[in-house]
């Protein structure tokens, strides 16, 4: 099975700061701004290129959607940084009412998202952020894998005019897609071939998925392996096309089982070819504080979660 080098651990936010940064230089429509959180979401470089197109909000979440929203009707595309709790749950009527129903051009961009987000708790955990944005009528939205995918959603999604929804993560993991990738909205990356499981997973859990791959080929069980980046809109058809030969799925992702990816996937599976299919994601809970490990760990969102759904899931074939 082909197999995929870590070239070393780099956090996704810092994907999203480099691809700012270079679309600061590149399109002088680009402006960019923060909820008093410039550091976290490494937007300091852009601030420093770019003051007259950087604005700090301060801690106004709402206000800075609001603001974010008028920019568009001048020719701006506006990226807007804070946490992904905060650039969703707190400020959802903004996003509804001022983005999405007028369909703006603004580009949510949210980091520290899911349990990976670590020590600071279940306050600031959000694992219900992708179905709160995938629900809104034409919003798109990304939820990247490592620093390179990170840096091109952030450069793709400039080019594509409606509100985005781009979701990245704090901790520092394994950085495996190429370099200077194109990044195709809507797009699934299939990363491996297989013909007994597909393993449909998103964001941190594309690299637990390949491992897991590595470790059922080990036993003589060959895994399809699908990186959706993109959850809406999604791509159906290589979901079915990668199922017609595996007849079951495993889907992964870092967030509640209730309105993500796998939902989605059950979706598709529902309408088109109804499959045996098991969720990794949290299970209807809010997160705790501890390091990322041990909470990956404890709420089942890792490879050994990944080789045991699959074993389940054939055993349903």
């Amino acid at each position: 099975m082909k197999t995929y080098t870590n070239t070393g651990n780099k956090d996704t936010r810092s994907g999203f700061g480099a691809g700012l940064t270079e679309l600061g230089q590149k399109n002088e429509n680009v402006v960019a701004l923060c909820a008093d959180l410039t550091g976290s979401l490494k937007m300091d470089e852009f601030e420093s290129n770019h003051p007259d197109r950087f604005f700090q909000v301060g801690i106004a979440e709402a206000n800075m959607i609001g603001i974010a929203a008028g920019m568009t009707i001048g020719g701006k595309i506006p990226f807007t940084g804070t946490f992904a709790n905060f650039s969703t749950g707190r400020v959802y009527d903004q996003i509804r009412q001022s983005v999405a129903y007028s369909h703006k051009n603004v580009k949510i961009c949210a980091s520290h998202a899911g349990v990976t987000l670590g020590e600071d708790g279940a306050t600031h955990q959000i694992l219900e952020d992708i179905g709160l944005m995938k629900m809104l009528p034409g919003m798109t939205v990304i939820n990247t894998c490592d620093y390179n995918q990170t840096k091109a959603a952030t450069l793709a999604i400039a080019e594509h005019h409606g509100p985005v929804y781009l979701r990245f993560g704090r901790p520092k993991v394994p950085n495996f897609t190429p370099e200077n990738g194109k990044f195709e909205i809507g797009k699934a990356v299939k990363l491996t071939e297989g013909n007994d499981v597909t393993i449909v997973a998103t964001g941190h859990l594309v690299w637990e998925a390949l491992e897991a791959a590595k470790a059922l080929n080990e036993s003589g069980i060959s895994a399809e392996v699908i990186n959706i980046h993109t959850i809406k809109p999604l791509d159906e058809k290589a979901i079915l096309e990668s199922i017609a030969k595996t007849r079951c799925v495993v889907t992964a992702e870092e967030h509640n089982y209730l309105g993500g990816l796998g939902e989605s996937v059950a979706r598709v599976l529902a309408l088109h070819q109804p499959t045996p299919q098991e969720f990794v994601a949290t299970k209807d809970t809010f997160g705790e504080s501890g390091t990322p490990a041990q909470l990956m760990d404890k709420y089942g969102l890792n490879s050994n979660a990944i080789v045991e759904a699959v074993k389940k899931v054939l055993s349903r074939k």
